[in-house]
């Protein structure tokens, strides 16, 4: 069960991660997406082996994040085949996405689960959030759009931190791209008020802040960490219903999809708001910490999230 939750905290800055400088070259980038659809997924993938490894080797910072947010997840001291794996898993995602950025999902093999709960609420609530996390694949979420032509899915993200995979990306197929909100700007919160009124479903990954925000502390894999309340006072505020979503990379081709509901702001008051914040952001972190125990390779916050948040504290 999580502790009861701190008062939110105010902060201001950067967070951590977006103070990272991004690895990679733009122009490697382009290599390794040009030599995978022209070679497969299949052969271009034993490329991917050897840029995890050259990761796990080159990246001190990375690797002591990842050796600690492991430590917690696995129950048990990250040894280096762990560290590899889970490196390696996240590199799997980011050259899948070059797949499903093309619509070739039909290379994978996707399952879904609480899907039928998210259309049932979604005709009933004419839109809604999906929160997820920087866990497993969001990029697959949109195949689900893609699947089905009557859905609309939009993806609300702060895209500059990863400029160069972004910029790669939206050369493969610029379509693909058009239903991105940017976070951070003037506009964001009417654009996504828009798609929410048209029945869309908007995706934020709520794991992280795009900027100054309050901070909520919640238990989180046995110890306080700090989760932005942004994403969740903004859909109090629009009074929509919030499901979390994850996309978890089972290994070869398969992807695991999980929906489950975590919150339904319909009809909260401006009073009751606070305690209902709190009570989602808790089912959030429940959520999130149980997925990350079931498939603990998938969780990609390469940086130290249970300080970052006290680094950042004004």
């Amino acid at each position: 069960m999580n502790a009861p939750a701190d008062p939110p905290r105010a902060v201001s800055g950067k967070p951590e991660w977006m103070r990272r400088e991004e690895r990679g070259s733009l122009f490697w980038l382009r290599v390794m997406s040009g030599l995978s659809l022209h070679l497969g997924r299949p052969l271009s993938r034993l490329i991917v082996y050897g840029i995890a490894l050259y990761f796990l080797l080159t990246a001190p910072a990375a690797r002591s994040a990842s050796r600690q947010y492991l430590n917690r997840a696995l129950g048990r001291p990250a040894n280096w085949l762990d560290l590899y794996r889970h490196i390696l898993v996240f590199s799997s995602t980011i050259h899948d996405r070059l797949f499903l950025i093309r619509d070739r999902e039909d290379v994978f093999d996707i399952q879904w689960h609480g899907d039928e709960a998210l259309y049932a609420k979604l005709a009933e609530a004419g839109g809604l959030f999906l929160f997820g996390a920087h866990l497993g694949s969001f990029e697959i979420m949109r195949t689900l759009a893609r699947s089905k032509s009557h859905l609309k899915i939009c993806m609300a993200m702060y895209a500059d931190n990863a400029r160069q995979i972004t910029s790669t990306l939206a050369a493969i197929n610029p379509q693909a791209m058009q239903d991105i909100i940017a976070l951070g700007q003037l506009d964001s919160m009417l654009t996504i008020h828009h798609k929410l009124e048209e029945g869309a479903m908007v995706g934020i990954l709520a794991d992280r802040a795009t900027g100054a925000d309050r901070y909520q502390s919640v238990s989180f894999l046995g110890a306080p960490a700090h989760f932005p309340t942004g994403p969740f006072r903004m859909a109090a505020m629009l009074g929509r219903p919030v499901f979390f979503m994850v996309g978890l990379y089972r290994g070869g081709r398969c992807y695991a999809v999980h929906f489950e509901q975590i919150a339904d702001f319909n009809g909260v008051t401006c009073e009751q708001r606070p305690a209902a914040v709190r009570a989602a952001m808790e089912r959030y972190v429940a959520v999130l910490e149980k997925h990350c125990r079931n498939q603990p390779y998938n969780w990609f916050n390469f940086y130290d999230f249970w300080e970052s948040g006290r680094h950042d504290q004004a």
